[in-house]
């Protein structure tokens, strides 16, 4: 091979990697000498590293030019080069410094050059001791910049982003070319912009290809469409690490209210998961072991912290999965026949709120502590659904009626098929969805939604329990997340905290609760329930008021009253507290209530 080939060859080479040769390659005119194109390859390509002897020649020509035409500018460059540095220690998260200790790096690196080159200026690059501390500082000040691991990784990054035309033909995208990168916490993303006829189904299915040609792990590649949704443009995610290859524990509640969206776990770009769930029914899907506990779980933490929800719950595993939850769970139905009385009571609740907006004129149901959210939660929905057809139709009502009212679902099954669901719309309409991990590709569909598999959604490649996806107005691109662990202690903690703060349901609803149990019209829950009123009755409030009433002098445990009452334990003490402020109980000792002497039998 003549020696002008391989010149071309070299060339061509070059330019696949993003470099540009010295000079035009013709047949007239001879190639430069190798050994010049070699050393500007290396300067180029280790110009990341050569960068703090690039600046150090740069202040010693800087300087010396400066002592010679303006020895006088001395005091306004070390003023300029002060407030340069506090201005980038305090301010200098704005331009991508997001850690204290990089601040601090670049305030003392812009300190040090400033300072020596108004030293400089004012006396000469040739007074002593100034070239030595140039050369010492340089070196001690270039140390972390050479350790630092960011700049490493866009170091990497860049090369590989510049061997791309050469990994586009190898893998079967020729013509597709970088547009930009951006390194963060656990890797690198880039966006791409595609030749003519390609589209970014072509390259999901180059993405075994692609990890191959980049030397990752298997799985570390994740292909998503830009935000713009241009058809030729793809971002092209590539992890250096998993993120989520261990689990993450729970920080504590992100919310205090249901209008606030709830935080289920980190994506793999640091990111939270947030959503919100006022107005919006959701939908939990996966396998057995895929993490959905782990979901509910983070679900009823932040929940539990909401002072403006008042919590429902099924578990027909006979409370196995939520029980923990009890204290801050306003009713607990882990039986068919008290679910089924549970969602007869909710809609109960939906049609006296609607009934009341209608006559205050107003459209919608504004959560407060005095007039809380209603949140049904219900574990493995397929038990619920195969056990009564009354149940799936209410359900298919407050699905379709309930987000006016705050009234609001959140179901969780291994499979959501219409058999699952039941026959009504209950599945169309939850907006939220999360899919743990599936075993069939076609789950995909039944949990996102149809078409949500082809679009890049595959939640039966999630190989780790807890890792999900999450599909919702705000989140429609396909992102990987893991749910946060909450261990039984985390779950006793927090039960524990916030059993105190929760609200008890509205007068409204608690009315409509009350008369749907007498089947006749009753008066508001706020008039005080006496002996007389109790008699003949098997209302929750007379019940109460006849266990106090005929309590012994050491006066009769809480416990004793949820059981007797069949309520929650919020619900116990809200009627106790409105009684002790009417002087009709007396507490005799802790968890011990009875009559006031003047009211009791």
């Amino acid at each position: 091979m003549s020696r002008t080939r391989q010149m071309r060859r070299h060339a061509r080479k070059m330019r696949r990697n993003g470099l540009q040769p010295m000079v035009v390659i013709n047949g007239d005119e001879p190639f430069p000498d190798l050994a010049a194109v070699v050393l500007g390859r290396l300067l180029w390509r280790y110009r990341s590293e050569l960068a703090p002897f690039n600046l150090m020649a740069t202040l010693a020509l800087g300087g010396a030019v400066l002592h010679i035409t303006h020895a006088w500018w001395w005091p306004y460059l070390l003023g300029v080069t002060t407030v340069a540095a506090w201005l980038l220690a305090m301010f200098g998260d704005r331009l991508g410094l997001a850690l204290r200790s990089e601040r601090l790096y670049g305030a003392a690196l812009v300190m040090s050059a400033g300072g020596w080159i108004a030293a400089v200026t004012a006396l000469g690059i040739a007074f002593q001791p100034l070239p030595q501390v140039l050369v010492g500082g340089g070196l001690l000040l270039a140390m972390p910049w050479w350790a630092h691991r960011r700049r490493r990784a866009k170091v990497r990054v860049d090369r590989q982003i510049a061997a791309w035309p050469e990994i586009a033909q190898s893998i079967g995208l020729p013509g597709s070319r970088a547009q930009s990168a951006v390194v963060d916490v656990w890797g690198w993303r880039a966006r791409f912009a595609l030749a003519r006829g390609q589209t970014i189904q072509d390259v999901v299915a180059k993405v075994p290809a692609i990890e191959s040609a980049l030397g990752t792990f298997r799985g570390a590649v994740r292909v998503l469409p830009t935000r713009d949704d241009k058809a030729n443009r793809f971002e092209l995610r590539v992890l250096d690490t998993d993120p989520h290859a261990d689990a993450i524990p729970w920080p504590g509640p992100s919310v205090s209210s249901i209008s606030e969206p709830i935080d289920l776990g980190p994506f793999e770009d640091a990111t939270s998961a947030r959503v919100l769930l006022l107005r919006r029914h959701g939908l939990i899907g996966g396998v057995a072991g895929s993490g959905k506990s782990g979901g509910i779980n983070v679900l009823m933490g932040n929940l539990s912290a909401c002072r403006d929800v008042v919590i429902w719950a099924i578990d027909l595993k006979r409370g196995m999965e939520l029980q923990p939850w009890a204290s801050c769970i306003d009713r607990l139905a882990t039986t068919p026949e008290q679910a089924r009385a549970l969602l007869r009571d909710a809609l109960a609740v939906l049609e006296a709120r609607a009934a009341s907006l209608a006559t205050l004129g107003r459209r919608v149901w504004e959560p407060s502590p005095d007039a809380p959210a209603l949140v049904i939660v219900i574990d493995e929905y397929a038990e619920l659904s195969d056990d009564a057809t009354e149940s799936a139709s209410d359900t298919d009502s407050i699905a379709r009626r309930g987000r006016a009212v705050a009234v609001t679902l959140v179901a969780a099954t291994q499979r959501p098929t219409q058999k699952a669901m039941g026959k009504g719309a209950v599945r169309s309409q939850m907006d939220v969805r999360v899919s743990f991990r599936v075993r069939e590709r076609k789950d995909v569909d039944l949990i996102l939604g149809q078409g949500m598999l082809n679009a890049g959604w595959h939640a039966h490649t999630l190989n780790a329990p807890g890792k999900f996806l999450l599909s919702a107005p705000e989140h429609d691109v396909p992102r990987r997340g893991r749910a946060y662990l909450l261990t039984d202690e985390a779950v006793a903690d927090a039960a524990s905290r916030h059993h105190g703060i929760r609200p008890v349901l509205d007068e409204v609803s608690r009315t409509a609760i009350e008369e749907a149990h007498a089947g006749v019209q009753l008066r508001t829950a706020s008039e005080p329930v006496t002996a007389e009123t109790a008699e003949g009755t098997n209302r929750p409030d007379a019940v109460l008021w006849a266990m106090l009433a005929g309590a012994p002098d050491e006066g009769t445990p809480v416990s004793h009253l949820i059981t007797g009452t069949g309520m929650s334990r919020p619900w116990i003490y809200q009627r106790l507290r409105e009684l002790a402020e009417a002087d009709r109980v007396t507490q005799v000792s802790r968890g011990r209530w009875r009559a006031a002497a003047e009211h009791a039998e």
